[in-house]
C-alpha cells in the first residue's frame, strides 16, 4: 500500500484542481515590460490579431474553451469579458466550469432557482466552490452567467472519484463509461508519452516513474468527463473555464470533443503568462502539434511560494540526497 499512499501525496501536491496547470507555471519575476503583454497570437496563421477577432470566432464556435492559470486575476477578467461579449452578440452558451464537481450540480441548480436577488445566488454559489478555488477570481464570470440566466454546468471529477480512477482504472467511472467517453478511441502511444513527460515536468521532476500511469489515468478521465459535460450542455453551445492544459488541442478536452461531436466547431483559447521567450511561436506547439487556436498573452503575477517546494521528492532523489 505504500505506493498508493505516495500517489495520494503526489495527486494532491498541487491541491488537485491545479494539477497539470498551476504547478507548471510559476515565477518570481513578473516581466512587466515583456513585448508580448496583451497581444493575441493566431497559431495557425502565425500572426497577431485583434481580440475582436477572437470574439468573432467564439461567436461562431459551438464549444469555446478558455484555458487559464488558476490564480491569475487578469486571465479571469479576460474570460468574463469574452463570455459577456458573446452574450452581447446574441449567444446564450452554457458556462461549464472545472471549479465545480459534477456531484455538485444539484446544489448549483438549487442556488440558481427562485426569485432571490443575484447577490444571494452568487453567495450560494460561492459557498459551493471548494476552498482550493479562489472565489473572488471566479465571481466575475459566474456573475455574467447569473445576470444573463445562462446554464451553469459543473464538470470536474471529485477528489474521491479521481482516487478511484487512479487506483482502479477507468472501470471506476462505471460500466460502459470507458467506451462512451471515448477514452481509448482517442488515445495513442504518442499522446501517452507526451502526457507522461508533461506530468513529470508539472511535478517539478519529482514524480516517480511508477506513478505516471496512475496519474495519467486521472488526468485523462477529467478531460473526458469535462468533454462529456460540454456535449450535454445545451444546443446553444458552451463556454468552458478550465486549466490551460485541459484546453489543449493535442492532449486535452478537444480530442474527446472531436470523437463525441465530430461536426461541432471547437475553439481553444490559451491564456498564457509571458515568460522568457519573446517569440510567440515558442509558446504555441508541442511535439504533437499546436496547443491552442489562439494564445492570449497576459502578465505573470508575483508568486511568493514555489509550488515545487510542497511536492515530496521521489524515492531515488531522497536516496541520493542521503548518500551525498
Amino acid at each position: 500500500m505504500k505506493p498508493m499512499h505516495r500517489l495520494g501525496k503526489v495527486l494532491f501536491a498541487c491541491a488537485m484542481p491545479l494539477l497539470f496547470t498551476a504547478c507548471t507555471h510559476f515565477g518570481r519575476v513578473p516581466f512587466a515590460d515583456h513585448p508580448l503583454l496583451g497581444k493575441v497570437w493566431d497559431v495557425s496563421a502565425q500572426r497577431f490579431v485583434d481580440p475582436a477577432t477572437v470574439i468573432d470566432r467564439a461567436v461562431e464556435a459551438r464549444f469555446v474553451l478558455i484555458g487559464e492559470i488558476h490564480d491569475n486575476a487578469e486571465q479571469h477578467r479576460i474570460q468574463a469579458q469574452v463570455l459577456d461579449a458573446m452574450v452581447q452578440r446574441g449567444r446564450r452558451p452554457a458556462l461549464v466550469m472545472e471549479q465545480y464537481d459534477v456531484e455538485q450540480q444539484s446544489g448549483v441548480n438549487t442556488a440558481r432557482q427562485g426569485n432571490s436577488p443575484d447577490a444571494a445566488k452568487l453567495k450560494a454559489l460561492s459557498e459551493l466552490m471548494r476552498k482550493s478555488w479562489d472565489w473572488p477570481l471566479y465571481e466575475p464570470i459566474v456573475k455574467v452567467a447569473v445576470q444573463n440566466k445562462l446554464p451553469l454546468i459543473a464538470s470536474n471529477l471529485s477528489r474521491d472519484s479521481l482516487r478511484h480512477v487512479s487506483r482502479q482504472g477507468f472501470s471506476a467511472l462505471g460500466e460502459g463509461e470507458q467506451a462512451r467517453l471515448a477514452l481509448d478511441t482517442v488515445w495513442t502511444q504518442e499522446r501517452q508519452k507526451q502526457l507522461l513527460m508533461e506530468l513529470s515536468a508539472g511535478h517539478c521532476g519529482k514524480m516517480a516513474e511508477h506513478m505516471g500511469e496512475a496519474i495519467s489515468k486521472a488526468q485523462r478521465a477529467r478531460d473526458a468527463v469535462m468533454a462529456d459535460m460540454l456535449v450535454k450542455a445545451t444546443k446553444s453551445g458552451a463556454v468552458a473555464i478550465v486549466g490551460r492544459n485541459h484546453a489543449r488541442l493535442d492532449l486535452g478536452v478537444p480530442i474527446y470533443l472531436a470523437a463525441r461531436a465530430p461536426n461541432a466547431p471547437v475553439l481553444s483559447i490559451g491564456l498564457v503568462e509571458v515568460d522568457v521567450p519573446t517569440n510567440p511561436a515558442a509558446y504555441a506547439s508541442s511535439q504533437l502539434g499546436q496547443l491552442h487556436d489562439y494564445l492570449w498573452f497576459t502578465s505573470r503575477p508575483l508568486r511568493k511560494v514555489n509550488p515545487c517546494d510542497s511536492i515530496p521528492a521521489k524515492p531515488e532523489a531522497k536516496a541520493e540526497a542521503k548518500s551525498s
